[in-house]
């Protein structure tokens, strides 16, 4: 089995990403759609850059995986909290997570956001295309392109998969 890289991001590394995606927006976004959790922290300092005041989240479940990938693209996701769709119609909404993996999550979102006729553009600190499971869609936004497993520095404390970097 093929050993995952990790990088561990520090604040300033986190920084400079965000200072990269400000560079790449080209619209002003009326509404920023924040996925939790991975996207509170990265959409709470965009938004705070780009004056964006209307700020919603999306909480998305999916059923377990399954191992045969044909099958993953057709499990449905179940939204645990969606804003309503009066606040977005007619909208440019930014929708921002952490990372683009598998790509479900933002997909599934920015297909929610259209059909209740806002504008949808996505946007993350990282784009996995290695894990992507839609060969045409990617994010329309991205800080940076990895293969690797990101642990960003408010996660440390509390650990990812079984790696506790901090134990106090």
């Amino acid at each position: 089995m093929q050993q995952i890289r990790r990088e561990l991001l520090t604040w300033e590394d986190v920084d400079k990403l965000i200072d990269h995606l400000l560079t790449q927006f080209n619209t002003e976004y009326e509404v920023m759609l924040m996925i939790s959790r991975g996207g509170i922290i990265p959409g709470g300092m965009l938004a705070e850059a780009m004056h964006i005041l209307n700020i919603f989240t999306a909480s998305v479940d999916f059923p377990p995986e399954m191992a045969n990938r044909n099958a993953r693209l057709l499990t449905w996701p179940k939204f645990l909290q969606f804003p309503e769709d009066r606040l977005l119609t007619g909208k440019r909404v930014l929708i921002v997570d952490d990372v683009w993996g598998s790509g479900r999550t933002l997909t599934s979102v920015r297909n929610r956001v259209a059909g209740s006729g806002g504008l949808p553009h996505t946007c993350v600190l990282h784009f996995n295309p290695y894990r992507n499971l839609f060969e045409k869609c990617r994010p329309d936004y991205y800080g940076a392109i990895t293969d690797a497993y990101i642990i960003y520095p408010w996660e440390i404390r509390r650990g990812q998969e079984g790696v506790l970097l901090d134990p106090c």
